[in-house]
């Protein structure tokens, strides 16, 4: 006998076993705008305002770049990918679709109607204007559909894709009483050799997605779709692991191997791309074979590392960590606005690349939290954001 589609197959985890985890996301997203405000002075030119660097330290922004990009838009996917199966529990199908399309299409339908728009205005301006000087025109909406990107919300819309395929396997599966059995809680960790295989599975995956989806290849206005591969696996780790208790079982041993086999990972990852600088592009090489092995490894080891720490040492909120984990989301959707903004307010303080981009990361983390308030205390805000 088949049970109905929205009857819980396990008992949703609480949230409060899950505030080390909000904490967590806290991390990422104040990451996210540092991560933003690097690439405005890299040798990266792939943000709304930037600044070529003119001296060497620009390449330190481009090392803590790749190594960043290595991991830490792949645990935002596991972590989204943790809450799932709990929500879907509680409300069903049809509420969980509706919350989902409001969550997270709501917002972005307010990036690229009202924000990008603001982000992209100062590009307008000087596009406008060399096209001007050619006696040509360009009205907005040109500029609009040919510098057409989803920005930074090319998250969200990658996760919209992915609960949709969620809720497809859940209606899918659940006519097969053992598929729902075989994701109870078991609250044991995958042990070493799981972990390891996993690692070797997804850097073999990504190796070969990136000879049909090289490093730089633009699909659908996705910024990295060659790491598409990761963000789908994480995603999924997050939902098995919200069923069978995973968070919990992960010992401190683990935690301190995961930092450990991270740190390793980046300095081989780093070599790589010393030795050969097509290491990260595709192709079928060799060198994007290591690349892939070394991204891999980073990114497990070091959230399987911040998982524990964080479990460990900042599983608890008082009134601070609440304020900043309840504006997060609301932050990761105008951060882009804020960084243009401040850009532009900075373009003449002279100073070296990794110095600017410090003076300005310094000034974005407060003030997107600051806008982030703002934001939210707008009538019916709470509801999306």
């Amino acid at each position: 006998m088949t049970q109905p589609v929205n009857q819980p197959t396990a008992p949703p985890i609480t949230s409060s076993r899950l505030l080390h985890v909000d904490n967590l996301r806290t991390a990422l997203m104040a990451l996210v705008v540092i991560h933003h405000s690097a690439i405005a002075y890299s040798n990266i030119p792939r943000w709304y305002y930037t600044e070529p660097p003119t001296d060497p330290s620009g390449t330190l922004l481009d090392i803590m770049l790749v190594l960043n990009q290595a991991f830490f838009m792949g645990a935002f996917f596991l972590i989204s990918g943790l809450f799932v199966p709990g929500s879907y529990d509680r409300k069903g199908t049809g509420q969980f679709l509706r919350e989902r399309l409001l969550r997270l299409g709501v917002p972005l339908l307010l990036w690229l109607l009202v924000l990008r728009p603001l982000a992209t205005a100062g590009r307008y301006t000087a596009a406008r204007d060399a096209a001007a000087q050619q006696g040509a025109e360009l009205p907005y909406w040109q500029f609009y559909l040919r510098s057409f990107t989803p920005g930074p919300m090319w998250f969200v819309e990658v996760l919209l894709v992915f609960s949709a395929l969620y809720v497809l396997w859940r209606h899918l599966a659940v006519k097969d009483r053992r598929a729902s059995e075989s994701t109870q809680a078991t609250g044991r960790a995958p042990g070493a050799v799981a972990i390891a295989g996993f690692t070797i599975g997804l850097a073999l995956v990504t190796y070969l997605w990136r000879i049909v989806v090289p490093m730089g290849v633009s699909v659908l206005g996705l910024p990295t779709p060659a790491y598409l591969p990761q963000y789908a696996a994480l995603f999924t780790v997050g939902l098995i692991a919200a069923r069978r208790g995973w968070l919990e079982g992960l010992s401190k041993t683990a935690g301190r191997v995961g930092f450990a086999t991270a740190a390793v990972a980046a300095v081989a990852l780093l070599l790589v791309l010393v030795s050969t600088g097509e290491a990260m592009l595709g192709h079928g090489t060799l060198p994007s074979l290591m690349a892939a092995t070394c991204e891999s490894a980073l990114a497990v080891g070091i959230i399987l590392g911040l998982l524990v720490l964080f479990r460990e040492r900042l599983g608890h909120q008082g009134r601070r960590r609440r304020f900043l984990s309840a504006h997060a989301y609301t932050v990761y959707v105008i951060h882009p606005v804020v960084l243009v903004a401040l850009g532009y307010a900075l373009r003449d303080v002279q100073a070296p690349a990794v110095a600017k981009f410090a003076l300005l990361a310094v000034l974005a983390l407060p003030l997107c939290w600051a806008t982030a308030y703002l934001v939210r205390a707008l009538p019916g805000a709470r509801k999306v954001l």
